[in-house]
């Protein structure tokens, strides 16, 4: 079915007009409704706007227009505005809220071709690492039903993993694309910070916030990421310089290229079948040319504590906004604070108000200094720290999550985690582009099945045409990805 295929294949086939976007649309939706109400990727199937786009870009085709992304199937974190949508950002206090317009990044995949199919779910505001805090339903790892997709983009990786969508949009602020990538196994890409505009994105930490693609191939993504990147006026974050193109960054080895093994992400920690497949990840890597060096980042233990001070930080200023005045919920009230206070009591979930408490805490008078300016100067030594790393090597590769997909409710505990971005969330502090490529299979303890994990490559800021292609080579020599496929325990279920 031609939507088993690449992003890469399947517009190529609308371009020849072997196939139309108005037909790809119904099977994708088809292919949502018959699959979502076990895996619940979507949190809203967007089915007119999907064919209204569908026969705009059958009539671009007509009309000779070449569109990168023709009719490929997309997926949108809903925390990312798409105008006539419900955009929630997995909260009851933007439950029922209508987007007026269209998050740049989004527009852009528009006009490039894409489909948008449906609206996927995410932890509330992007505030957690394995989806269990949406406070609008469920999402399930198409691996194991059992288990968690990552989060917070983990609507966005089950939509791809179980081929619900081809390419989807997530949003990482330390390690949300990263982590689900890793645990759906798929390909998960963030960007240089300011690359991807982050206009109509609901916010959450603004400084480390960054758009990013999900998909099936390094191809695609690289695909998705050319048809984004770029200056954009209503951004004053977005980074004014040339993109370079990278679909074409393809390589077939690693020969000439050093590539750092960070000494403080030793393994030793690791399960040991979680060992194995990261051993043998860097092994191929060598096999493949690269000489392998190690390097130091002698800041990256306090990364967790560093971010768990600036993120919640600016997020306790981000939702100020939600007051029940403006948009959003209201719980009306007799006075002001009272309803203030009811309305996002009701409006927000326990994760949500756990880190506007501990910013506001971190902003208050006699703590500011303590907290959070000993943050940013930690933030500032630990970008430092990566800088030194790459005059050493061109490229760091590291794991890109400690253990295969959990259980849901293993991970009560805030502390835990927030602990399984431990290796993602240097990078998004230190601002570099970083992804997370399939690099094969482990069987967690009391699991059934061999579970999929993720190698992290990052490189230096604006590097991404050199990461995807180290990024490429690997994935084009070990064939993790192409391996992937819909596992027997969910297929039975989204059968059922």
């Amino acid at each position: 079915m031609i939507l088993d295929r690449t992003a890469a294949d399947i517009a190529a086939a609308v371009r020849a007009r072997e196939a139309s976007a108005a037909e790809i649309a119904e099977a994708a939706l088809s292919r949502a409704e018959e699959r979502n109400v076990a895996i619940g990727a979507y949190l809203s199937v967007v089915a007119d706007v999907a064919r209204a786009h569908a026969r705009k870009v059958d009539e671009r085709i007509a009309a000779g227009e070449s569109l990168p992304l023709a009719g490929v199937p997309l997926a949108v974190k809903d925390n990312m505005c798409l105008a006539g949508t419900r955009t929630t950002a997995g909260s009851k206090i933007l439950a029922n809220w209508i987007a007026p317009y269209t998050a740049t990044a989004v527009q852009r995949l528009l006009d490039a071709g894409a489909l948008p199919i449906g609206k996927a779910n995410l932890d509330e505001f992007a505030m957690g690492s394995s989806c269990e805090n949406s406070a609008l339903g469920k999402t399930h790892n198409p691996w194991d039903l059992s288990r968690v997709p990552g989060g917070s983009s983990g609507g966005s990786t089950a939509a791809v993993a179980s081929a619900m969508a081809t390419i989807a949009l997530g949003s990482d602020t330390g390690g949300s694309i990263r982590e689900p990538a890793a645990f759906c196994g798929v390909v998960g890409f963030k960007p240089t910070y300011g690359r991807i505009s982050r206009y109509g994105l609901i916010a959450f930490a603004s400084s480390l916030d960054q758009i990013g693609p999900i998909a099936k191939t390094v191809e695609d993504a690289a695909l998705v990421y050319d048809a984004m990147a770029g200056k954009d006026p209503c951004d004053a974050t977005s980074v004014d310089r040339a993109v370079e193109a990278t679909e074409r960054s393809t390589r077939d080895n690693l020969r000439g290229l050093r590539i750092g093994i960070v000494k403080e992400f030793g393994l030793e920690a690791l399960e040991p079948a979680v060992r194995a497949v990261y051993e043998a990840a860097y092994r191929d890597l060598e096999r493949l040319g690269a000489e392998l060096v190690e390097v130091s980042l002698p800041t990256a233990d306090y990364g967790v504590a560093t971010y768990y001070l600036i993120a919640p930080a600016e997020c306790s200023s981000n939702l100020a906004r939600y007051d029940g005045v403006r948009f959003g919920a209201r719980v009306d009230r007799p006075s002001l604070t009272d309803m203030y206070l009811r309305t996002r009591g009701a409006g927000f979930g326990a994760e949500v108000k756990r880190r506007v408490m501990l910013g506001t805490y971190a902003l208050s008078s006699g703590y500011y200094d303590a907290y959070y300016v000993r943050a940013q100067k930690a933030r500032t030594l630990i970008a430092a720290d990566f800088a030194r790393a790459f005059e050493a090597c061109d490229v760091i590769a590291c794991p890109a999550a400690a253990s295969p997909a959990f259980e849901f409710n293993a991970k009560a505990d805030p502390v835990s985690m927030y602990l399984m971005d431990y290796y993602t969330i240097p990078m998004s502090l230190a601002g570099l582009p970083s992804l997370s490529v399939p690099c094969g299979y482990a069987e967690p303890p009391g699991g059934t099945q061999p579970l999929p994990l993720g190698l992290e490559l990052s490189a230096p800021l604006f590097a991404e045409r050199l990461l995807l292609g180290v990024a490429h080579a690997y994935e084009r020599a070990t064939g993790h990805a192409r391996k992937r496929a819909l596992p027997a325990i969910a297929a039975s279920a989204v059968a059922s």
